[in-house]
């Protein structure tokens, strides 16, 4: 027997046992191997388990089904790889389909990912590898032979409702799955119904959602899933240092290091960055005037950018906000005058104005007229980078800090709305980030403007009462009219 067919025999006795697989088709200890001898503890429980169940004809009767919640940085990612070339490379006409929670995470770090591992194994010549397939190069079975990955969509779900392949083998991989909506779970369901099929389903992500059918894959679906929660300071390859900074900053028990570090979903609103009960408490709350009436004063301004949203002005002084002022299809002109106006009579300490896009104009014009304006631009560097994906981030989760320590906010059940509605991931460096905008619509909740304007009041530090002197010296107090230029002389 030649090389090329002892390998092929080798390879296809590895058909029920994805760790032994693993362990032979990559030079572990070797060139960008070196270091590492084999899978990670919980990598190997997971591909022992499949193994098992396929030796025992598990998945000919029911579909074998693994869910993995965890922490940041275990390896989920490699894990996923090696199913995958698994899967493919021991079993000829095997059919899969591989989705996660958005196309950037299935093109830019689970296909990254595959892409990596097939090119370190010996199996590589086996499969081409293109930018949304592993496909089979064994002539005529390149439509039979494949994982494909597929961008979900709830509008075409066709991909999943078809997944069959009656008498082979099926692979589903949902990455980051969390995030993946229940109609696709749904729709995949469909491909559990060929018989005499070996069907393997696994779904791995952080617990970011409390709700949704991956959260029920650890509830209601248990019976049906073979589950694990892991700890991200048990894997081997994790930052222990910033793992330990993070339980340290946030608490053991905290939503964030629950999801980030424990593999734990959190206890409410799983990605609902504000809790319910927080601003609850906030909406109304009584203060006493020597709470507030020496700290500076603070005016934001968040400035509408589409036709149905609005700008609102929001004064904040310590812990009071005041009631906001919404305005709807105010040009720019007219905007910084009423601003202007607003400073003129109530003489704040700051004045921030969201100067994204249409903002400038505003911005603009104040400085124009003398006002002495900082410029928020949500979408600059945060000040601390290493927990905020953005300014954005940042400036919410400081008015988050400022409700939880006592904050008061108007009676008003659009801000509410706006300070509850908003969701939150992280990004691949573990620094938080919030939703954009576009997506909240699309779950059809408003823009957060009067949630925005209060979080603007928090791009900087504001000037302490004592420097109040030199704040108002910025500010241009003479009398001034809304529709014209400044009275007095000149």
């Amino acid at each position: 027997m030649d090389a090329r067919d002892q390998l092929s025999s080798d390879v296809g006795g590895f058909a029920h046992d994805p760790l032994g697989f693993v362990l032979y088709v990559f030079s572990w200890g070797k060139g960008e191997l070196a270091g590492h001898q084999g899978p990670d503890a919980w990598q190997r429980d997971v591909l022992e388990d499949i193994g098992r169940r396929l030796r025992d004809g598990g998945a000919l009767g029911d579909a074998i089904r693994e869910a993995v919640a965890s922490g940041h940085g275990i390896g989920k990612s490699a894990l996923v790889a090696w199913i995958i070339l698994w899967a493919l490379a021991t079993c000829p006409d095997t059919k899969g389909v591989v989705t996660a929670n958005t196309e950037a995470q299935l093109r830019t770090k689970t296909w990254a990912e595959l892409a990596k591992w097939h090119r370190l194994s010996i199996v590589r010549d086996w499969f081409e590898l293109t930018a949304t397939a592993l496909i089979s190069r064994m002539p005529g079975h390149d439509k039979t032979w494949r994982v494909d990955q597929v961008p979900w969509s709830e509008r075409n779900t066709e991909a999943f409702a078809g997944l069959h392949n009656k008498g082979r083998r099926v692979l589903l991989v949902f990455d980051e799955a969390s995030a993946i909506p229940d109609v696709i779970w749904e729709v995949s369901e469909g491909a559990l119904t060929d018989s005499d099929t070996e069907i393997v389903w696994c779904a791995f992500g952080n617990p970011t959602r409390n709700t949704g059918r991956f959260r029920e894959c650890f509830g209601r679906f248990r019976h049906r899933w073979t589950t694990r929660q892991i700890d991200s300071r048990t894997a081997a390859m994790t930052n222990k240092a910033q793992l330990s900074a993070w339980v340290e900053d946030y608490g053991e028990d905290s939503d964030f290091v629950r999801v980030r570090v424990r593999g734990v979903f959190p206890r409410a609103g799983s990605n609902q960055f504000i809790p319910s009960d927080m601003v609850a408490a906030a909406r109304g709350r009584e203060l006493r005037p020597d709470q507030y009436s020496m700290m500076p004063r603070v005016l934001s301004v968040d400035v509408a950018r589409f036709g149905e949203d609005q700008t609102v002005i929001t004064r904040r002084q310590g812990l009071q906000c005041f009631p906001q002022q919404k305005l709807r299809g105010v040009d720019t002109m007219t905007l910084a005058g009423i601003v202007a106006q607003v400073c003129h009579e109530w003489q704040p300490d700051e004045v921030f104005i969201d100067g994204v896009g249409v903002g400038a104009g505003v911005v603009d014009r104040l400085r124009q007229l003398g006002f002495y304006v900082t410029d928020a631009q949500a979408g600059a560097r945060a000040l601390d980078p290493a927990k905020f994906a953005n300014r954005r981030a940042e400036m919410w989760g400081k008015m988050r800090d400022w409700l939880e320590q006592g904050g008061s906010i108007p009676d008003d059940p659009e801000l509410e709305a706006d300070l509850t509605g908003l969701e939150y991931s992280f990004a691949a460096s573990g620094a938080l980030q919030l939703e954009k905008k576009e997506d909240m619509k699309k779950r059809g909740l408003a823009s957060p403007d009067c949630a925005d304007s209060l979080a603007i009041g928090f791009y900087a530090p504001a000037t302490s009462l004592h420097d109040a002197l030199e704040a108002q010296a910025r500010i241009n107090a003479k009398p001034y009219s809304v529709f014209g230029d400044w009275q007095g002389e000149s």
